[in-house]
């Protein structure tokens, strides 16, 4: 599981046109929510098989595994991978599967051969793994792509979805739910988490990454928290169990298209090629790792807190996450993974004075005061640079002209090549 999660969105990001990208990425999380729905079902269909249902419910994930397997068979290879390794023309056949002209192909081809004889001034000839994992900490440009794939990561865990994901069964048996009843609600919260993430497809390259998450996690903030306080209503009563049904479904509807797909699609992108495998790895440990300890301590919280406290408890998670996100998070929407290197490329302290000196004014004046004062000021223009850090624009107009030089000796190289 850790090698997919590390694995299918890297490939995705790389062979997918960057206006199209988040959506294609995410479609991993997607079927992701798919599987848990179609667990849901078989936990559903066994339920009355005694004491060997849990052998079926295991066993029922072959069904879907095999003509994915299939499937896999069939994929092209990705073409930054065969660039990497220097070989250039079935990187070309690769990209001639995967855009709709040859010319298409052959530019990509040039701009990811010249993207990656760039990033090779960042890193040494004679590096190995375990030398780019310390460059996740030590070169500025990957450390603040490190930062924010661990941002949106450990978001993932903060929001409180597995506490429901894992524990969905037990959630609503504390809210008095039988049994079987208990089942079909969980049942009910990976179908809504499933339907929900379509939406997503769209949004994610036009809404924007940032944007999805800054607009859900207050919602799933006052969700969850709502969920909690109903446990508060007697069991005896009527709408005890269906309005708990109902903020957790609430929930999941805003967790689906936001903090659902968003975290894989961001970390997949937001490293440069020389440190993607190792810092997806990165960024999927975190995640993994969070989520154990979710399912570690969930348990004991809920005895010791009661559901109110602990849904209460993930609710001002929620609240937190929100603030780092705010903080620490730039927009990649319909920018190519090698554009980014000019994103992330302003220093994190610029970026936290331009969102709480610029940003958060220009939103409350905007939409608590209701003033026309036309779009936010962006931080970086169309070329990637920064509009109002002097030092810095100067810094990557020396780097651009650097890049031209060097882009025309490769174009000749490339010719000579081929």
């Amino acid at each position: 599981m850790g090698c997919k999660g590390s694995t299918v969105p890297i490939f995705s990001a790389e062979n997918a046109p960057a206006a199209v990208r988040g959506g294609l990425v995410m479609s991993w999380q997607m079927w992701t929510a798919f599987g848990i729905f179609l667990g849901t079902c078989a936990n559903l269909a066994v339920k009355d098989t005694g004491s060997i249902s849990w052998r079926l419910q295991f066993g029922s994930a072959l069904l879907p595994a095999l003509p994915l397997l299939i499937g896999i068979y069939f994929c092209p290879e990705s073409p930054r991978w065969y660039i990497k390794k220097g070989r250039y023309l079935n990187a070309y056949r690769s990209l001639k599967r995967l855009r709709n002209t040859e010319l298409q192909a052959a530019r990509d081809l040039y701009y990811i051969y010249a993207q990656l004889r760039m990033e090779a001034a960042l890193v040494e000839r004679r590096s190995n793994y375990v030398t780019r994992f310390i460059q996740l900490f030590t070169i500025p440009r990957v450390r603040r792509a490190t930062l924010a794939s661990f941002t949106v990561m450990i978001a993932q865990q903060m929001c409180g979805i597995n506490i429901i994901a894992f524990y969905s069964s037990t959630v609503f048996e504390q809210a008095g739910a039988s049994v079987t009843s208990s089942l079909l609600a969980s049942w009910g919260f990976g179908l809504v988490n499933f339907v929900f993430a379509w939406p997503a497809i769209w949004t994610i390259d036009t809404f924007g990454r940032r944007s999805l998450l800054l607009f859900t996690f207050p919602q799933m903030v006052w969700t969850l928290l709502a969920a909690g306080l109903c446990y508060l209503i007697p069991e005896s009563s009527t709408a005890h169990l269906g309005l708990v049904a109902l903020f957790i479904y609430l929930f999941a509807a805003f967790y689906s298209p936001g903090e659902g797909p968003v975290p894989f699609t961001y970390s997949a992108e937001v490293f440069p090629l020389s440190h993607r495998e190792v810092g997806m790895s990165w960024a999927v440990a975190t995640c993994l790792f969070w989520a154990a300890v979710l399912s570690i301590t969930f348990p004991r919280m809920l005895s010791a807190m009661t559901p109110t406290g602990a849904f209460g408890f993930y609710a001002g998670l929620n609240l937190t996450a929100f603030v780092m996100i705010f903080l620490w998070l730039p927009e990649t929407k319909q920018r190519t993974l090698e554009e980014l290197d000019y994103i992330f490329a302003i220093p994190t302290r610029t970026f936290m004075r331009h969102q709480v000196g610029t940003v958060l004014p220009w939103w409350i004046k905007t939409y608590i005061f209701r003033r026309k004062i036309g779009p936010c000021p962006s931080l970086w223009s169309f070329d990637g640079h920064v509009d109002n850090d002097k030092d810095f624009v100067e810094t990557i107009r020396r780097q651009s002209e650097a890049q031209g030089r060097r882009r025309s000796s490769i174009a000749d190289r490339i010719v000579n090549r081929f």
